[in-house]
């Protein structure tokens, strides 16, 4: 407990620095493309397109998705929801290497190791920002208006952000140890787009599939691609209706938050002698 306190006063008395480093973080890694930051736009369109080919008119015959007693045309129902697999897959991975990749640029600065990850992550939110933005004002054409249920929103970006960060402390440090453990991570966050509903529905009119929703709720992703779908479509007050969802969704990240300092206060003197 006292590891995650410590982290967390890091992260507020570096928040300046850290906001600075993420601008120029984002800035550098689209310095050589002519298009520069569009690239952050256009890329996930494209994928959004083939996932939308394959599994809506493909595989769904283009059938909608019942949620919360609401029809959703497929195309709607997986923008709302794959928004957040364009922030979480990036940040998770990039956040993994991100101490072992950066540390002799970061150890000439009077610069807490914990905050290495957080400059990462909130690169990539900027970038999650300017695509949730484009596809909220896309869905203003269809029947999917802002509705009051939008001002959840803000609450699962912060828990989003929460979590990645939780994820990241672990395997950082676990990867600056050992180099094989990003090698991991980059093959759970490619299975991870398939085991989530981010692009498939999961149907619980039957025993099985009940089962299946079970499982899949044990996975804190799960919690905030739903929550992002019921404020972007409007469908329910989210963490309200799903308030013990909300609590287990907070304890896990927790647990996950004191481990991944534990062990990052632990090693971090360490750090350089692992390069």
């Amino acid at each position: 407990m006292k590891s995650a306190f410590i982290v967390i006063r890091e992260q507020i008395k570096s928040f300046y620095l850290i906001r600075r480093l993420s601008m120029y973080e984002m800035k550098s890694s689209n310095n050589n493309n002519y298009l520069g930051m569009l690239w952050e736009i256009i890329n996930p369109m494209i994928q959004i397109g083939i996932y939308w080919f394959v599994f809506g008119f493909g595989i769904r015959k283009n059938h909608g998705v019942n949620m919360d007693s609401t029809t959703i045309p497929f195309l709607f129902w997986m923008l709302s929801g794959i928004v957040l697999w364009f922030f979480i897959n990036p940040a998770i991975q990039q956040g993994s290497k991100s101490i072992y990749s950066r540390i002799r640029f970061v150890a000439k600065m009077s610069f807490p190791m914990s905050a290495i990850p957080s400059y990462v992550i909130m690169a990539k939110f900027y970038q999650h920002l300017m695509l949730t933005a484009i596809i909220i004002i896309i869905f203003q054409f269809t029947d999917f208006h802002i509705s009051k249920y939008i001002i959840q929103l803000p609450y699962f970006m912060f828990a989003s952000i929460v979590f990645v960060l939780a994820v990241s402390l672990v395997t950082s440090t676990l990867s600056t140890i050992v180099r094989d453990v990003h090698q991991i991570v980059q093959a759970i966050m490619r299975m991870m787009i398939y085991l989530v509903p981010f692009l498939w529905v999961i149907h619980d009119n039957s025993e099985g599939g009940r089962l299946i929703l079970k499982i899949m709720k044990f996975n804190p992703l799960y919690y905030l691609v739903e929550g992002y779908r019921s404020s972007i479509l409007g469908t329910s007050w989210y963490p309200i209706v799903h308030f013990k969802y909300s609590l287990y969704f907070w304890g896990v990240v927790a647990i996950i938050f004191m481990f991944g300092s534990m062990i990052h206060l632990k090693f971090r003197d360490r750090f350089v002698d692992y390069l």
